[in-house]
């Protein structure tokens, strides 16, 4: 197997938050730098949208952006042309007090989860389209990443401070059968300080296997589909924090990557691609 890594954007602050759109545009965050930055497919950078620390977004098919912010405890909602226009979620959800709302998904019914990232007793929150909102998971020792199986039946989530991946089986969606487990263990840091492991964003392949942006490791864990540690990836950032398939087929595999070199910055942005 062979990759390439090539740098892309430079900038003041810590990145997060990769994203593509319907076009093939991409988009990354810059937390306390406040900046959502847009990312065209003939290389040129800009800012797209601000809020006040912007994270974990998704982009919508019709077009919007959802972005998780942590300092307002809130989802927001931009347009297309990244004006922001309230929030999907604030505060609170199932009557329960969000605190710091990291990294979110929808499914292909535009359902949607996120994740409140909290140390020992982190959530896992579900929105449906008409309106229910569900705790799926607690308990959990900083929930930050997420992603579904290709079935949706099977829902990933990175616990970054047990440096781990666990699953939860879900009925239907937002359902859970039973407590999430663990399904994945990640290789640890020589330093034995948890900070210097903490798996954070995470991307299913075409493959099944499930990528993992492990933050302070300045590396791509790959699993199997059963969560075997397949290979890593050394991607030049040393916060490694998301990412993101701007192409994922037999032959290629390139991923829009995001992270730093400290917090709150410098950051830094890389396209890998790789050649199975």
């Amino acid at each position: 197997m062979k990759y390439t890594v090539k740098k892309l954007l430079d900038l003041p602050f810590y990145t997060e938050g990769p994203a593509v759109d319907h076009e093939g545009n991409g988009y990354v965050t810059t937390l306390t730098g406040g900046e959502i930055w847009r990312l065209d497919r003939a290389g040129n950078a800009s800012v797209w949208g601000k809020t006040a620390c912007p994270n974990g977004q998704v982009s919508l098919p019709n077009g919007e952006h959802w972005v998780c912010d942590p300092q307002q405890a809130t989802i927001s909602r931009f347009d297309r042309a990244g004006n922001c226009k309230g929030a999907v979620i604030q505060e609170v959800c199932a009557n329960t007090v969000i605190y710091s709302p990291n990294d979110l998904i929808i499914d292909s019914r535009q359902n949607l989860y996120f994740t409140d990232s909290i140390r020992a007793d982190g959530k896992v929150f579900f929105v449906g389209t008409d309106g229910t909102e569900r705790v799926v998971a607690r308990g959990i020792d900083y929930a930050n990443g997420l992603v579904l199986s290709a079935d949706e039946t099977r829902l990933f989530i990175a616990e970054s401070y047990q440096n781990r991946v666990l699953v939860l089986d879900l009925a239907e969606p937002g359902i859970a059968k039973s407590q999430a487990t663990v399904w994945a263990s990640l290789p640890g840091h020589c330093s034995g300080n948890p900070i210097d492991n903490l798996p954070d964003g995470l991307a299913l392949d075409h493959q099944g296997r499930v990528w993992v942006a492990h933050y302070g490791m300045q590396a791509i864990q790959v699993l199997s589909a059963r969560g075997e540690w397949l290979f890593s990836l050394d991607t030049t950032l040393p916060l490694t924090s998301n990412l993101c398939f701007l192409e994922d087929q037999p032959e290629r595999q390139m991923l829009l990557v995001t992270g730093g070199y400290g917090e709150p910055g410098p950051g830094g942005v890389v396209l890998i691609t790789v050649y199975p």
